[in-house]
């Protein structure tokens, strides 16, 4: 039965993990079986001053930004503080809204930056900053597309060679950080960080379509 306010899913993992391929394979099941399907994905890159900061950060700009964890985790947080509308109007206009990135993804990458765990301060700052003062919406359930920190190494190496447009930034050369930001993700995933999750490895997207979304 689908919901009368839309379903909010964010789906979250590592870099070159396969989130836009998930994402797209859910809203096509789900709009081939009728269902009326919004998606964002954060960061807004080309679409908010402070997402396209945050990039430019993370590719070298801007003098020692990309060097203060709590500075760039507040402007990732602002880039979503900005389509709060936007989420809450696309939720009483759609069955389901699927974020490709959402909160978790802000808690996963600064805990991991700091060396703390899902447990940390870290955590709880970002919960309070994004869903306390900036009032986001929490995600109904959150999905882990937990495949491999390997695979989704090589993947986001394959993607930037394949696109020179597409270097990898600060983070995503970072294999150390990508394989502690693995192991938050998980510790969330397991402690249910904000709302239920389930881990995914990517394998039946159908399955997890009907689970997220029964008919």
């Amino acid at each position: 039965m689908l919901p009368c306010v839309g379903e909010l899913i964010a789906v979250e993992g590592l870099d070159g993990a396969g989130k836009n391929t998930l994402v797209t394979g859910l809203v096509d099941r789900w709009r081939g079986a009728g269902a009326v399907v919004t998606t964002l994905t954060f960061p807004r890159y080309g679409a908010s001053v402070t997402a396209d900061l945050a990039a430019e950060a993370l590719h070298g700009e801007h003098g020692d930004l990309r060097e203060s964890v709590y500075g760039m985790a507040l402007l990732f947080a602002l880039d979503r503080a900005g389509a709060a509308a936007d989420i809450e109007k696309a939720r009483h206009t759609a069955d389901v809204v699927i974020l490709d990135r959402y909160v978790a993804s802000n808690a996963a990458y600064n805990a991991a930056r700091l060396g703390q765990d899902a447990d940390g301060e870290m955590t709880r700052w970002v919960a309070d900053l994004e869903f306390g003062r900036f009032g986001m919406p929490v995600p109904d359930r959150q999905v882990l597309l937990g495949v491999p920190v390997e695979l989704a190494r090589a993947r986001a190496a394959a993607r930037a060679e394949a696109d020179a447009a597409r270097t990898r930034d600060f983070y995503e050369r970072d294999d150390d950080l990508q394989t502690r930001v693995d192991a938050v993700y998980r510790q969330l995933a397991a402690r249910g960080w904000a709302s239920p999750w389930i881990e995914f490895d990517g394998h039946d997207i159908a399955a997890l379509a009907a689970d997220l979304l029964p008919e």
